[in-house]
């Protein structure tokens, strides 16, 4: 087996023993050290996907070299790898852009702890992106929510910070209980849990008719799971309270990544353990039509009728999550590969408006509300532009990535035709008006002269800070830019991943 192909393990164990090491660091040692690790595994992720894209070549990678259905193992290809390059790079962005607010927020004896926390969620999300072992998706789950709810606790020991901790944990654990039963269920229909044995053994089961009632839980459980830990409407009600609560870094994390990890195991469901023909027989795709449908536009106008700036980006989010559950929904390659590319035009876009609108309210004595932030692209101009370009995406602007994916999920839902079709035209269209009213509105305040003069005592975000906030930006622009190539390369991912839909 060539080196290249240990790169999914060491993307897994890297951060997971890091995570130890940084706990008993200095601060200082714990950034640099989770820094450097990041960087490593995002190196890796671009090495494997540059051997696997150019042959949509896919592999497994039995650990301790025991063959399924006895061992555990891995599995990779082209979109496996840019998930990993995508989650990995926004990682380490993420935590650059927050540096300089990290050292402000948490005190220095807890700063090992955070970064321990970082890399264990970095550990969690390539586990998720590469295994190819349901129980294995459950442990490393699990260990996301935690680190997920201690991201969102990190910054304050009490009051709305502990509270959006405890929602996000209690909608998670009932979420987990789900997911757990589910694989449960599997287990005991199928006898495996190695998603390609399963996916045999559910297949006969589902053409026979036998066990009708428990095929339905199975199907049923983990999607429902998996919906509510991607913050999909109605399970949203974690989300405004916990992203506002966190640090930038664990905001854009949080926005940017955890929630796209679940909807990549959501994949891994519908594509290699249950099977496409065996989800559309159960009805499924229509239900996450219809709920990415009213998320599209529930949250869009919830977040119109916010007057602080970081609930409105989070609500923002609600909305974005049911574009990729509408193209899932569509259950077909066209409306798949929109929604992957959503996703991760989606995922750089919201984790730049996280980490810019932080300068911006620093440059307007630290006031969260909408009506504060007036002229605070003026006074700090590189996090305003760069909040201006995420801004623009997510409202569709050409050239940006939002405007491409949501072309693409038009195109998708013309070629299938019937109600679905008029369904999706209409609430693209609504949302993305929508979209327009909240986010423009905030772009011409932010830079319309007047508002709150910058305090002096309020240190500048830093050069990490703007590096960050500029290969963020040039990441949308590349996404938008280059979105053919990218579709095409999702398209390719997506022939090797599972059964093709």
């Amino acid at each position: 087996m060539p080196l290249w192909q240990s790169i999914p393990l060491a993307s897994i164990l890297l951060p997971l023993a890091g995570a130890a090491l940084a706990s008993v660091l200095p601060a200082r040692a714990a950034r640099r050290w989770t820094v450097l690790l990041l960087c490593l595994v995002t190196g890796g992720s671009c090495l494997l996907l540059v051997r696997t894209l150019p042959g949509s070549t896919a592999f497994n990678y039995p650990m301790g070299h025991f063959g399924a259905p006895w061992g555990n193992e891995l599995r990779a290809g082209p979109l496996e790898a840019m998930m990993a390059l995508l989650f990995s790079g926004i990682s380490l962005l993420s935590l650059l852009g927050g540096m300089r607010r990290l050292q402000e927020d948490i005190t220095s004896h807890r700063q090992s702890a955070f970064c321990a926390i970082l890399l264990l969620m970095q550990a969690a999300l390539m586990a998720q992106v590469y295994t190819n072992d349901l129980f294995t998706v459950y442990v490393f789950v699990e260990i996301m929510t935690i680190a997920g709810c201690a991201l969102i606790a990190s910054r304050s020991t009490r009051g709305r910070g502990l509270a959006s901790a405890a929602r996000y944990m209690v909608m998670n654990l009932i979420a987990s209980a789900l997911l757990l039963l589910g694989i449960i269920l599997t287990y005991d229909l199928t006898g495996h849990l190695l998603m390609e044995p399963v996916q045999k053994a559910i297949l006969p089961l589902q053409q026979s008719g036998a066990y009708a009632l428990p095929l339905t839980a199975v199907i049923a459980l983990p999607v429902l799971a998996l919906a509510i830990k991607a913050a999909l409407f109605p399970f949203h009600t974690w989300v405004p309270d916990a992203y506002a609560s966190a640090t930038p870094t664990g905001a854009a994390m949080l926005s940017g990544v955890v929630c796209k990890g679940y909807l990549v195991v959501l994949l891994k469901v519908i594509f290699r353990v249950i099977t496409p023909a065996v989800v559309l027989d159960a009805g499924i795709s229509d239900v996450l039509f219809c709920f990415g449908a009213a998320g599209m536009v529930m949250g869009s106008v919830h977040a119109l009728r916010q007057t602080e700036v970081k609930r409105m980006i989070a609500w923002s989010s609600v909305a974005q999550i049911g574009y990729i559950f509408l193209g899932l929904g569509l259950h077909t390659e066209a409306g798949a590969a929109a929604a992957l590319l959503h996703l991760m035009g989606h995922a750089a876009a919201k984790s730049l408006l996280f980490l810019s609108v932080d300068p911006l309210m620093a440059a307007s004595g630290r006031q969260g509300r909408l009506e504060g932030l007036r002229g605070a692209g003026l006074r700090a101009p590189v996090a305003g532009a760069a909040f201006t370009l995420g801004a623009l995406s997510l409202v569709g602007i050409p050239f940006l990535p939002g405007f491409v994916s949501k072309v693409s999920l038009a195109r998708a839902a013309l070629a299938y035709g019937g109600l679905h079709t008029w369904g999706a035209l209409a609430v693209l269209a609504l949302s993305t008006l929508l979209n327009v009213l909240y986010m423009l509105r905030t772009v011409l305040l932010i830079w319309s002269p007047g508002g709150s003069p910058r305090d002096p005592a309020v240190p500048s975000p830093g050069p990490l800070c703007h590096l960050s906030l500029g290969l963020l930006s040039a990441a949308c622009l590349g996404l938008g830019c280059l979105a053919g190539p990218v579709l095409e390369a999702i398209r390719a991912g997506l022939a090797v991943f599972g059964i093709p839909l």
